[in-house]
């Protein structure tokens, strides 16, 4: 059977015509109003307050980068894939969300792979006032396939190199492995190449 507008109107007429067919009045008024309520309205505060939320990640991840840019990295500039910070905040959120205090209870390990070595950038704590429940590390990788990543090869090792300043692309690909601190549940690792 499919609810239609006409059925879920409760038209009398449509529900005589369902008397007559065998169905028992009570059980078609329930099923109806079961449907009413099981399909929520999106609450659009909690898409706003997830939106901003995830946003506000992005941002926490960007500083991260720019900050460690010149003092752990020793570069000029980094360029990050579009939409690479946005994918990794929206994983972040997807991992919390399972988590007692969610986000709030996150510490977060930023880390740099460079030729299989892993660089410390930063540890982002989300919220300093809430006893850490989990621990994610973030490992982004460097696209070793651009041009750039040979041209600094080959201008390294020139005379002219001191005044050379590196350019550090990033590959879209990263690591996020959560821990949990209160569980004896093993962690969780995506990967995206």
């Amino acid at each position: 059977m499919v609810a239609t507008g006409s059925l879920s109107s409760k038209n009398s007429a449509n529900i005589s015509e369902l008397l007559d067919r065998g169905f028992h009045p009570g059980s078609l008024l329930s099923d109806f109003d079961y449907w009413d309520y099981v399909v929520p309205e999106p609450n659009l505060n909690e898409v706003i307050f997830e939106e901003t939320t995830c946003q506000s990640l992005v941002k926490m991840l960007e500083n991260c980068l720019s900050k460690s840019k010149q003092t752990k990295l020793g570069c000029s500039k980094v360029l990050v894939p579009e939409k690479l910070t946005q994918r990794i905040a929206q994983d972040v959120l997807r991992l919390s969300s399972t988590e007692p205090c969610g986000l709030r209870g996150c510490v977060m390990h930023v880390n740099l792979e460079i030729e299989n070595v892993c660089k410390k950038l930063d540890r982002i704590v989300c919220d300093s006032s809430v006893v850490p429940t989990f621990e994610l590390t973030l490992v982004f990788k460097q696209d070793n396939c651009s041009w750039t990543s040979f041209r600094d090869f080959f201008f390294s090792r020139a005379r002219f190199s001191s005044g050379f300043r590196r350019t550090l692309i990033l590959s879209s690909g990263f690591r996020l492995v959560k821990k949990k601190l209160y569980s004896l549940i093993g962690t969780t690792v995506i990967e995206e190449s």
